[in-house]
């Protein structure tokens, strides 16, 4: 069986297990947090069709992408997890997935929804399938263990890493997840951080007019302000995709469910980089 073994245990989050899940859970208590634990609701009306999610160092963003996540656990728990990341290594095919095996981390092995994966493949031309894109990109394994800490290894998942960001390549993975998970118990979570490196007011400023298009479902906005405020957004593609397919899911309500900085936990509000967690439900 082929593992991906984990590249940021030890750095973007703690190494153990245990560590690592008392890291999760803080990132849940803490005050940028939601301030408590999450208990996953096993009957819950599964309305969140996707989500956006930051993926820097959990002592940084964990917070922010633990709003997500508790959303998540209120609304149930998806048989199948869509993971779209952008590819900041530069290895591999443009648009790349994964189709067999498990990714390891320290709370366990999730495995690869090879079914669903082949599907996506089928249905979007642009994808192919490429293991070097994700051997050492973080963007996507860093979601795994807030998952894990929700549902242990109760789900499946497909990876998906963009190198290839432009409207049209996003478009097409949106519009073929629609196709694909149309008849699944499915989420889709976009990894991404939003401005890189700058004052906070500048970032802040950038991001929300960013997330404002996010929040109308308007993937041609969202590239529209992306481009003319130079937002400097690492996952732009991915939020694109999850806008067209939660659209396409069904989704009619977007919402920004936390904005904060880097500088938020650092107290250095002069070069900072943005995070923020979005849900789409229907």
């Amino acid at each position: 069986m082929k593992v991906r073994r984990p590249t940021q245990a030890g750095a973007f989050y703690e190494g153990n297990a245990e560590a690592l899940k008392t890291q999760v859970e803080n990132c849940f208590l803490q005050e940028l947090g939601p301030k408590k634990r999450p208990e996953v609701d096993k009957n819950g009306p599964r309305e969140v069709i996707g989500l956006i999610c930051p993926h820097a160092g959990y002592m940084f963003s964990g917070a922010v992408a633990a709003k997500a996540y508790y959303e998540l656990a209120q609304d149930g728990k998806p048989d199948v997890v869509v993971v779209l990341g952008p590819n900041h290594s530069g290895y591999g095919s443009g648009l790349a997935l994964v189709n067999e095996g498990v990714w390891r981390t320290p709370l366990g092995d999730v495995e690869v929804d090879g079914e669903t994966a082949n599907q996506i493949v089928q249905e979007a031309q642009l994808v192919d399938v490429d293991d070097l894109a994700h051997r050492f990109e973080h963007s996507i394994e860093v979601q795994l263990p807030f998952l894990q800490y929700l549902y242990g290894s109760e789900f499946k998942f497909v990876p998906i890493c963009f190198q290839l960001q432009d409207l049209s390549s996003a478009v097409e993975v949106g519009r073929a997840l629609v196709e694909v998970l149309a008849s699944k118990n499915a989420v889709v979570i976009a990894s991404s951080d939003m401005t890189h490196y700058e004052p906070q007011v500048d970032a802040e400023a950038k991001d929300l007019a960013a997330l404002k298009a996010v929040e109308a479902m308007d993937e041609k906005m969202f590239y529209s302000v992306i481009e003319a405020r130079h937002v400097t957004a690492c996952g732009y593609g991915p939020i694109a995709a999850v806008i067209v397919a939660a659209k396409g899911l069904g989704a009619n309500e977007a919402k920004l469910l936390c904005y904060k900085s880097s500088g938020d936990v650092t107290g250095d509000y002069s070069s900072v980089v943005g995070y923020a967690a979005v849900s789409f439900k229907k």
